[in-house]
Parts: structure tokens; sequence; C-alpha cells
């Protein structure tokens, strides 16, 4: 009767687990991702499958001087060397993780001894009898042990495996993290070498600009001597001067802080950034070859990093789906245990073991295991949305930077003949002021013009420049 009744106790246990584990909560519907993405760029040949974004940037970038600035970016800048140790973080995760799911084995000794009240129940039981024939029991007690101990918990419902899994997409996603920054890094560096170069091209532009209107101001100083004009065009000319001269400083301060700029980017204390700025209008704008939009899905970092973002969160809904489920235990133990040392390892007299199995299923308030899979599911929609971002993102960026690519060279073309043109009027101006056929006013906006469109010319061609490092950022390049 008795086992009969053990037997019934240990079925109905079995039933209320069973049925506790079918007991899931309404599941939540996952969201799946959108891959797709339009035919090709605006203006563009959808059969070209040529995509700038496989050149290496070694080979992108010619100059050398910032191919060795950004060479020794990527050995002494601090954010990059901070995401290297976040690499490693998540590969020790994914070392954790493994061996979750294998048995923990491990071997201790002890020693110690005892001494129970002489009214306990041990103690009366030590009182009464013998340790051996004629021997009774030492007081205190010593105990000494030696043995090893093992625990497991089987991965049943995959559980352990499939953390691990995530804990993988997780280490991955972090490199190309590091990838991504690659990326960014070398693109800021470049952006900010041709920034310091067209500095000092408007520096340049603005001291020959000093030395023609220090000229004509010693023009116009003869032409009041001879009465031919007022003080008043020998202040507006003089003022005009040192308008320039004080804008020098402007430009050297900028030169300055661009260069500490790059010198943070490289990661070093400020330096002098070697660099040829007179070849500066002459760099070549090599032809960018777009490619078609889908290889944005295996170029672009952050988008290969929102990829396996999404996949670590859809294994994390099955990690939390399995705690639902029951989990099962196993510890085992063996060893030799005994009152004096010479008897320690005495077999069999002193040997002992220990087998044991935990069935265990959540019954009562799984309140909290019920959050952390509603949890799970609505950052697995997170996820597809960042990646449905990120696409999108990337594409917009391609399709503005091409197209800045074609503006700028127009907007270049045209202000090349605005500046030839001023050029050539400056000097006209200055004679026409000579033979009194122009007044001091004409010749000051003059100048002042063919300044002003030296300034824009030098601008846009900057921004061409950046136009093309930014469409190879946009593309995906840089960090293979």
């Amino acid at each position: 009767m008795a086992t009969k009744r053990i037997l019934n106790y240990v079925t109905t246990g079995c039933i209320v687990i069973l049925v506790t584990a079918c007991s899931l909560p309404s599941s939540l519907v996952e969201k799946n991702e959108n891959k797709k993405t339009p035919e090709g760029y605006k203006n563009s040949n959808p059969q070209d499958t040529v995509n700038t974004a496989k050149v290496n940037w070694k080979e992108f970038f010619t100059d050398p001087n910032l191919v060795g600035l950004i060479d020794t970016a990527l050995h002494n800048n601090q954010e990059y060397n901070i995401v290297l140790q976040e690499i490693n973080i998540a590969r020790n995760e994914v070392r954790a993780r493994k061996g979750e799911y294998l048995p923990f084995v491990g071997i201790g000794a002890s020693a110690g001894v005892e001494k129970p009240g002489q009214y306990t129940t041990q103690g009366a039981v030590e009182e009464n009898l013998n340790i051996k024939e004629d021997t009774r029991f030492p007081e205190p007690l010593p105990n000494y042990a030696l043995g090893l101990n093992a625990s497991w918990e089987v991965d049943i419902w995959r559980k352990l495996r499939n953390a691990k899994k995530a804990a993988v997409y997780r280490y991955l996603s972090t490199t190309e993290g590091r990838n991504f920054l690659v990326t960014n890094l070398i693109a800021e560096i470049a952006n900010s070498y041709y920034e310091l170069m067209a500095l000092d091209n408007r520096l340049e532009i603005l001291k020959r600009n000093i030395e023609i209107q220090t000229n004509a101001l010693e023009i116009v100083r003869m032409e009041k001597q001879a009465a031919k004009v007022t003080e008043l065009a020998v202040r507006r000319f003089e003022a005009e001067v040192l308008k320039n001269r004080s804008h020098l400083f402007d430009i050297q301060q900028s030169i300055t802080e661009t260069e500490n700029r790059i010198n943070f980017l490289v990661g070093r204390f400020p330096q002098h950034i070697a660099r040829n700025s007179q070849t500066f209008t002459d760099l070549p704008l090599d032809s960018i070859h777009a490619g078609i939009p889908s290889q944005l899905l295996q170029n672009r970092t952050d988008i290969r990093q929102a990829e396996f973002d999404l996949a670590a969160a859809k294994i994390n809904i099955k990690v939390a789906k399995a705690n639902f489920y029951p989990s099962l235990h196993i510890s085992a133990g063996v060893g030799y245990e005994a009152f004096n040392t010479k008897y320690l390892i005495t077999t069999p007299q002193s040997l002992l073991y220990t087998v044991a199995g935990d069935l265990m299923q959540p019954l009562i308030n799984r309140n909290a295991i019920k959050a952390y899979y509603y949890t799970a599911t609505s950052k697995q929609i997170q996820a597809v949305y960042n990646y449905e971002r990120t696409v999108l993102n990337a594409y917009i960026e391609v399709a503005n930077q091409l197209s800045n690519i074609r503006n700028l060279s127009r907007s270049y073309d045209l202000q090349s003949q605005q500046v030839a043109a001023l050029t050539q009027s400056i000097d006209i101006s200055v004679r026409l002021f000579r033979s009194a056929r122009a007044d001091y006013m004409e010749v000051l906006l003059t100048q002042r013009d063919a300044l002003d469109s030296k300034f824009e010319l030098i601008e846009t061609k900057k921004q061409q420049l950046n136009a093309k490092v930014d469409v190879y950022r946009a593309l995906g390049g840089g960090w293979n």
C-alpha cells in the first residue's frame, strides 16, 4: 500500500508538471524583417554591379600623407582600442555560455571537528555506541573528506545552447561594430585632412589678395595727392586691408584646431600635420561606382551589425520560452570520508558516493518568466525596425551623395569661370580707376567679389573631395 501511494504521488506530480509546461502564455507575433531594396539608384545603371566599396582604402586614397595618418589611427585611436576590448568581452561571453551546458566538476577536501550536546540525538547515540570495538567516540569527533563533485543541467529544451548561439551573434555584431567604426574613422580623418588643405589654400589666397589691396591702397593715396579722390577713398581701402589681415588670424586658428582634431583621431598629442596643399585644386575626383542597392546588405557594416542583433533577438525568444518547461539537474559525488586520516582512503569502509536528480517546473508566480518572454519578443520587434531603418538610411545616404557629386561638379565648373572673370576684372577696374573712368568703389567691390569667389571655389573643391569620401563610406567601403 505504501509503495502504491508513493507511485500515485509521483504520477500526480508528473501530470502537474506536464500540464503546467503546456500552459504557455499566449504567443506574441514575431515580426519578420523586410530585406527588399530598390533595383538601382536614380540616374544609375541597375545592371552595373561594379562597386567602389570593394576597393581597399589604401588604394582608394593615394596621398601618402593621408595614408600614413589613417594607418597610425588604426593602431593608436583610443575609441578603436576600446571597441577591441568590447569584442574580447563578447568573445568571453560566448565561452561562458558554452560552459553552462557542460558538466561542472570540482575536487575538494575538508577537515573539521564536531562536539554535539550530550542530550541531543547525535550526542546520545555517541554516548551509547562505540566507534569501533572497545573504542568510544572521541570528543570532539574529527572528520576528514576528499572527493569529486559534479553537477549538470541537462539541456533538454536547448535553452543553454540557444543562449550560447545568441552570444555568438552578439559577438559577431560587436565585430561588425568595430568595422563600422573603422569606416567612419577613415572617413573622418580624410575629410579633416581635406579641410586642412582647403584652409591652407584660403590662407594663401587671402595673403595674395592683401598684397593686391595694399598696392591698390598706394594707388589711391597717390590719387588723393593728385586731388583726384578724397580721404574717404583712402580710409575705405585701409579698412579693407585691415579687415583681411584680421581674417588671417581666424584662418590660422581654424588650421590649428583642424590639425589638433586630426591628431586626436590619430591618438597623439598636437603636432604638425604633413601635407602638400599646393596640389589641392589638382586632386583627382575618380569616378565612383555605386553598384546596386542590394550590395549594401553585404558591404555596410552597420547593416550587418543590425542583422546579427536581429538574429540574437530571435534566439533570445526561444531561450525565454524554454524557461516555461521543466529543468533537469543532475548532481553526483564520489570520495572518501573518515574520522581519522589513516582511514581516509580505506576502501570500501571510507568510500562514499551520491547521485541525485531534480526535475523542477515553475508552477506558481510565473510573472517574472512571462515578463522575460514578453520583453524578448518586444526586443525582437525592435531589432526588426532597427534593421529596416538601417537599410533605409544606407540607401538614402548613397542616393544623397551620388546626387551631391553630380551637382558639385556642375557648380565647380561655373565657379571656375566666375573666378577667371573676376580675376580679369581686378586689372580692368584698376586701369579704369587710373584713367578716371571708374570710381574707387568699383575697384574695391571687384577685389572683394574676386576674393569671395576664390574662397567659394576652394570650398566647393573641398565639398567635392568630402562627397567622394562620404559616398565611399556610404557604400560600405574602408573596413575590408
